[in-house]
């Protein structure tokens, strides 16, 4: 299966994610109201209603962008020379780190897998568990990804922490289970 672009059934429902990607990008989650939504559209709020029956509609619409975002990059990093997994890592922490707001909405809280993408969620993954024979441990990858981007972005490091050391030594520990 391949994804292009999540499945959205109208130019305007387009237009309308585009515009809650930049307010969330921009601004954070606290802007993204169906109200401050519709005003940035030029309509009035009842009106995004006929497009998405809830602002979870348009948040589930969001995380089908960051699962396309995040596959297509992680596509790209595996086909890069060097180490498959730090070419991975590099490119979930880039992602992460760039679009904070994105990622939490995509990491925080439960997944309410029925309003995403039917497979968007699975395609995403499909390169982290790619180098890894066993699916359990390209879950622990992706759990060491996420803590060390996560406490990246809450600035829970303490000062003078040498992150980039830090990533690099994870995933040296996981490139030499791939290579065992």
């Amino acid at each position: 299966m391949d994804f292009s672009e999540p499945e959205l059934q109208s130019p305007r429902q387009q237009q309308i994610v585009e515009t809650a990607f930049r307010l969330l990008a921009s601004e954070g989650p606290d802007a993204l109201t169906m109200r401050r939504l519709a005003a940035e559209l030029g309509i009035k709020a009842p009106s995004l209603y006929k497009h998405f029956p809830d602002k979870q509609a348009v948040e589930a619409a969001l995380i089908d962008r960051g699962f396309l975002i995040w596959g297509n990059a992680a596509r790209h990093a595996i086909e890069q020379a060097g180490d498959p997994l730090a070419n991975l890592a590099n490119a979930y922490r880039s992602m992460a780190v760039e679009g904070p707001h994105l990622y939490r909405l995509m990491t925080e809280g439960t997944l309410d897998r029925a309003r995403l993408t039917p497979g968007i969620e699975d395609w995403s993954a499909e390169p982290l568990g790619a180098p890894f024979s066993d699916p359990e441990t390209a879950r622990a990858f992706w759990a060491f990804l996420h803590g060390m981007t996560i406490l990246e972005i809450d600035c829970r490091f303490p000062p003078g922490a040498d992150l980039d050391r830090s990533w690099k030594q994870g995933v040296a520990a996981f490139s030499a289970s791939v290579r065992a």
